[in-house]
């Protein structure tokens, strides 16, 4: 049975968590080329809604998992999107924490700009081929990550 085209839709929507997350690593990369601040916007309105409510980077994980991951009412092909969006953000925002605590030295040196860089060219990466794959309507197989969501769901 084919996924309808608004479950598509909403599918692609889950995927700018992690993207909105992952931006504030490429800020010296998107210095360096001013286009990519364009990919920038498709998560400016959530960036703003977390930015503007307390704890709002919490409420919307929550929200997301308890709304839609664990209501079985919910089609699964929108489960298994937000679920494997919501495990993306955590490894972005764990790589945040680790970038703070343990690079906080080299705050201004060669090798955190590259690792941030490389953070954000590979959520891109595994957002873009996300996005395809939900518009083609076929869950998106990242590995490791959507066997856990699986083992999860079922």
């Amino acid at each position: 049975m084919p996924i309808p085209v608004w479950q598509r839709f909403l599918g692609l929507l889950v995927y700018v968590l992690p993207w909105s997350d992952a931006i504030p690593f490429g800020s010296h990369l998107m210095g360096q080329f001013p286009w990519m601040q364009w990919l920038t916007l498709p998560a400016l309105p959530l960036v703003l809604l977390e930015r503007g409510i307390p704890f709002g980077n919490l409420l919307v994980f929550f929200l997301l998992f308890l709304a839609v991951v664990r209501n079985s009412n919910v089609p699964y092909f929108l489960r298994f999107n937000t679920l494997q969006a919501l495990l993306v953000d955590i490894i972005v925002v764990l790589l945040g924490y680790a970038f703070g605590i343990l690079l906080q030295p080299l705050s201004s040196g060669l090798m955190l700009r590259t690792l941030s860089s490389t953070v954000v060219v590979a959520v891109l990466a595994v957002v873009l081929f996300a996005w395809i794959e939900c518009i083609r309507g076929r869950e998106p197989d990242l590995p490791g990550l959507s066997q856990a969501v699986r083992m999860q769901l079922y």
